[in-house]
């Protein structure tokens, strides 16, 4: 078994389904491979393990149910198709359940239900009271509701932050391939099956893409993206074939199939995982090398000192990104000054904050306790 020994421990689970796992093209929803995923999660509920389902395929069904276009929808068209196909999709699933007796239930939110502290604190307690009654909970996207502001934008990045939100033990992403590959399948014969990655480097994201730089198969962008979020919040993910017969079952038992993420050894405290993940960044600020290295590697504050430039607007309390000079993203954190403010004292020494903003400020830009080093970013 190797690393996927603990995966045999994982009493609370996230699994992710695709549209392409429970639809047929041009006739929505299947009946029958709605029932297998329910035969297969009812036997880890039967096994005492805690599962809470992420499913996709509202807006295929409302699709097929209102005789629309599946190329050609205009986004009002796209939400009625999600009103219509999602009240049809709870249906399926609780005749599903039902024949197992599992009461299911349906949770639909948004991205401000979650970088809202307050709603992303209802949303855990939510989720935990339905598992504590034994409801299995079914999420997907509110896109009845959501437009682009508000918008997760996919179930990959909604399973992961469901599954640090409820503090799971493994996420596991059903899709249409084995797992992730050394290069596309469909067009490679060497191609092979990559069965563990230790962490999402630039290297690995290389293999989403062909040689024409087109998008390779399995929506594999969004899953490294909630594998990243994932292994920060010190959850092992899993990519896997939605199809092969007891899919779930046989993963908790450690068979290597589909391709295992392992996570960070240090689990991100809540609090962190909601600044790290849960929330958009409001603006962004750009640090020296010597503030990068005082953030990543000695665990220290960001003072103004470090600071090189400022981008966007945004208030005292609320998320900013952190990165080098024409450099990714390397830390996230809880600013105390706003982007204005920010502006006014860039590059001063601490004892210098109070003249340049006229009134004594804090001397930390963000303090090492809401400041967030992102995975793979040398924190």
């Amino acid at each position: 078994m190797g690393t996927r020994r603990g995966l045999t421990r994982a009493r609370r689970l996230v699994v992710k389904v695709g549209s392409g796992q429970i639809t047929s093209p041009g006739e929505g929803l299947d009946s029958r491979r709605i029932a297998a995923l329910a035969a297969d999660i009812s036997a880890l509920v039967d096994d005492r393990r805690e599962v809470v389902l992420v499913s996709s395929g509202a807006i295929v069904a409302g699709t097929a149910r209102l005789g629309l276009s599946a190329k050609r929808r205009s986004i009002p068209e796209r939400q009625a198709a999600a009103a219509v196909g999602q009240s049809s999709l709870m249906w399926h699933y609780e005749q599903a359940f039902k024949r197992h007796g599992i009461t299911v239930g349906q949770v639909l939110l948004t991205s401000q239900d979650i970088s809202d502290r307050g709603r992303y604190l209802n949303a855990r307690n939510t989720l935990l009271a339905l598992l504590d009654f034994r409801v299995l909970p079914v999420v997907n996207e509110n896109d009845t509701v959501a437009v682009e502001e508000i918008k997760v934008g996919d179930n990959d990045n909604l399973a992961a932050l469901v599954a640090h939100l409820i503090d799971a033990d493994l996420l596991v992403l059903l899709t249409d391939v084995d797992g992730l590959y050394s290069a596309d399948p469909r067009r490679d014969t060497s191609a092979t099956r990559i069965d563990t990655v230790e962490a999402v480097t630039e290297d690995i994201r290389r293999l989403c893409f062909d040689e024409a730089g087109r998008v390779s198969v399995g929506g594999m962008i969004t899953k490294l993206e909630a594998a990243q979020k994932a292994a920060a919040s010190g959850i092992p993910m899993v990519i896997a074939n939605g199809r092969e017969h007891g899919i779930l079952g046989r993963l908790v038992k450690g068979e290597a199939l589909g391709t295992h993420f392992l996570s960070r050894d240090d689990r991100l405290a809540a609090r962190k995982r909601w600044i790290a993940f849960a929330v958009p960044p409001q603006g962004r600020l750009t640090v020296d090398a010597g503030a990068r290295k005082a953030l990543t590697e000695k665990g220290k504050s960001l003072l103004p000192s470090g600071l090189v430039d400022i981008v966007g607007e945004f208030r005292a309390g609320e998320v900013v990104a952190l990165a080098e000079p024409e450099g990714d993203d390397f830390a996230r954190g809880l600013v105390n000054y706003d982007a204005g403010e920010l502006r006014k004292i860039r590059g001063a020494k601490t004892a210098e904050i109070e003249k340049a903003l006229g009134y004594k400020g804090l001397a930390e830009v963000i303090h090492r306790d809401n400041l967030v080093v992102l995975s793979g970013s040398g924190g």
